[in-house]
């Protein structure tokens, strides 16, 4: 099904524009593209997946857009704002200010409570230790785990570990959620309630977000999927399009 690129975008602001993208590493004497000319707009407030198996590229693309990696040619662009200019002070500034992370492994302070690694970035960023520590309490009723806030990750399930790791990267008012395969580590019920947090977040605070998985459930909380293969994109569907073609296949899995 061809996507209908201009009747999605009416209205839209551009948040994240990637023009032709390439990442190139050397294996040996070996040259893998991990990315073959990606071209993408992502819209303000949208919820968008990139989906694709082990070695695809999403995971490489997802870094290209946090500012976590550059690619060998092409541009990305932040709000208007071309990260290839920015220099090292520059782009830890936008990171801090403008993407949240969210990790598969998490990724939290072992030895900090809940409530020390939501305001960890606060710290990064100069806000005040009492109105870190009054965010940090918010953030955590927010995910709902306002009663865990002394609590340390060995104190708590996987699905606890990653709702302090939502609250964590929201800790700076972010306009983007970068998240990498924010279910893989987490059982299915709980990677379902991990899928509707974050569509939660999206839709009722307007933070936008973009998700590299595999997990097909993704499909009932987001605007649009985003297929990667060898590199490049494959396929670009809106959530109905996709929806309206399982139907016509006479398929009712839960993708």
């Amino acid at each position: 099904m061809k996507f209908d690129f201009e009747k999605y975008a009416i209205g839209r602001e551009v948040l994240v524009s990637v023009h032709d993208i390439h990442r190139m590493f050397m294996r040996g004497e070996e040259e893998v593209r991990a990315l073959n000319g990606i071209n993408l707009d992502i819209y303000r407030g949208e919820y968008i997946c990139v989906m694709g198996p082990s070695g695809s590229g999403k995971t490489t693309f997802f870094n290209m857009v946090g500012g976590l990696d550059s690619p060998t040619s092409g541009r990305v662009f932040i709000d208007g704002v071309d990260m290839a200019q920015l220099n090292a002070e520059e782009l830890a500034f936008l990171r801090c200010r403008k993407i949240g992370y969210v990790f598969q492994q998490f990724n939290l302070n072992t030895v900090m409570t809940a409530l020390e690694n939501v305001t960890l970035p606060m710290v990064f960023a100069g806000v005040a230790t009492d109105d870190a520590r009054a965010r940090g309490m918010a953030l955590l009723s927010k995910v709902g785990l306002g009663d865990r806030w002394n609590h340390r990750p060995k104190e708590m399930s996987g699905g606890q570990m990653q709702r302090v790791a939502i609250a964590r990267s929201l800790a700076n008012n972010p306009s983007i959620l970068l998240c990498d395969e924010p279910t893989g580590n987490l059982d299915i019920k709980t990677g379902k309630e991990i899928h509707w947090l974050l569509h939660d977040l999206n839709k009722q605070d307007g933070v936008t977000v973009i998700c590299a998985t595999h997990d097909h459930n993704m499909l009932s909380v987001s605007d649009r999927m985003v297929w990667i293969s060898d590199g490049k994109i494959e396929r670009i569907a809106a959530r109905e399009d996709v929806v309206i073609e399982k139907a016509s296949l006479g398929t009712d899995d839960d993708e």
